[in-house]
């Protein structure tokens, strides 16, 4: 039997998705088991997640997973290149497959980019480019041009992570196999497609209090139809106070920071009377602003770049159906697996405990009490 990891985020869970699963088992065979390896309450753009996981692993396994993990936070908040790299080593013992969403989903075109990175010349030309004060993206870009490589897979989204994945998979030696899927639809329309809604559309479709659940399936949408929101603009006050009073020396352990970035971060912090106003005064060409909102959220949740480089030591179990627990049994991985809300141990666990205690001051109606993180359950569905 086939199993297919999907790292993913489901914020929110929608019609996209789940279509998605469909395309997993017409590619692989009706039989195949679905492992969804998610993020937690926050996500790799920087922003708290706008429904709290428990609800969107609810919301994957009635509409076709059969297991769902969590991606730790470290790997959450990653880059991209961070991001691939930690869910591709943990579904590497789980999973025969790895599937992901892509705009191009054209295997050659895939490999062709994959060898252009992992090529010895390919970091000197990167390091040039850098040179010139251009953004990372755009050097990385420009670096495989000089190489005679097209870089058009590194201009959207999905195609960078389906990249990142498939480097990952060739520079971890995992036995994984690449599943790339055709994802119609577009990635930043500001209008749901009726048929391949975006996820950023419908938080859109959320913070103006549109219908929104008709782009998720019949399955999910009663799971979302009164849940608490969470957003980043709810807790801004919270983040403001943590970047106003950090100290030299946490800015400058925060992650991202190098080049000087961090100094200039902390001198904004002290002028600027909102999130916005603070990094738009440090956003440059060089720095992405999806880079400075992690970094913000990183600083918030107490996150340093040693953290983010440390493997956690157990992967999180969010829920799973029958299928999914006979996953479980035959699992022999190297890194340990936890039921949700189970303890922990050392630094970690009380990490963990912070994160979810900070979590619940995102959200937009009334902040919520601590101690989530010590009662969460897992999440058991079956059809029967």
């Amino acid at each position: 039997m086939a199993i297919a990891g999907i790292i993913c985020e489901y914020n929110p869970f929608h019609l996209g998705h789940r279509k998605q699963f469909a395309m997993v088992r017409e590619a692989l065979g009706g039989d195949t088991a679905i492992v969804c390896l998610m993020s937690g309450n926050y996500v790799q753009r920087g922003a708290p997640a706008v429904f709290d996981k428990t609800l969107r692993a609810e919301a994957a396994l009635r509409c076709g997973a059969d297991l769902v993990l969590e991606l730790p936070i470290p790997v959450s908040l990653s880059s991209a290149e961070g991001f691939a790299a930690g869910g591709v080593g943990i579904l590497s013992e789980l999973c025969t497959h790895l599937a992901f969403g892509c705009e191009t989903a054209d295997s050659r075109s895939l490999e062709q980019t994959v060898q252009g990175l992992l090529d010895p010349g390919f970091s000197s030309r990167l390091r040039q480019a850098l040179e010139s004060g251009i953004s990372f993206p755009a050097a990385r870009e420009q670096a495989l041009s000089a190489m005679g490589i097209s870089p058009a897979l590194l201009r959207s989204p999905n195609d960078t992570l389906a990249v990142e994945y498939c480097k990952a998979i060739v520079s971890q030696g995992s036995a994984l196999t690449p599943l790339p899927l055709r994802r119609d639809g577009m990635y930043h329309a500001l209008r749901p497609d009726p048929e391949n809604p975006s996820a950023a559309s419908l938080r859109l479709s959320l913070a103006a209090g549109e219908d929104w659940l008709r782009f998720v399936p019949s399955e999910a949408a009663p799971i979302f139809q009164d849940a608490p929101l969470h957003t980043l603009d709810a807790g801004e006050r919270a983040v403001l106070y943590r970047l106003r009073t950090m100290t030299e020396a946490e800015f400058e352990a925060l992650p991202y920071s190098s080049e000087g970035l961090w100094r200039r971060f902390l001198r904004e912090c002290r002028r600027g009377s909102t999130l916005e106003e603070i990094l738009s005064a440090v956003k440059t060409k060089r720095y992405t602003r999806t880079r400075l909102d992690r970094m913000v959220l990183c600083a918030f949740l107490g996150l340093t770049g040693k953290d983010l480089s440390e493997p956690a030591p157990y992967i999180r179990i969010l829920g799973f159906t029958d299928r999914g627990r006979e996953i479980l049994r035959e699992y022999r991985g190297s890194t340990p697996l936890r039921n949700a809300g189970a303890p922990g141990e050392g630094k970690y666990w009380e990490a963990e405990k912070r994160w979810g205690d900070l979590y619940g001051l995102f959200r937009t109606d009334q902040p919520e009490p601590p101690g989530i993180e010590q009662n969460r359950r897992v999440v058991y569905f079956t059809s029967k």
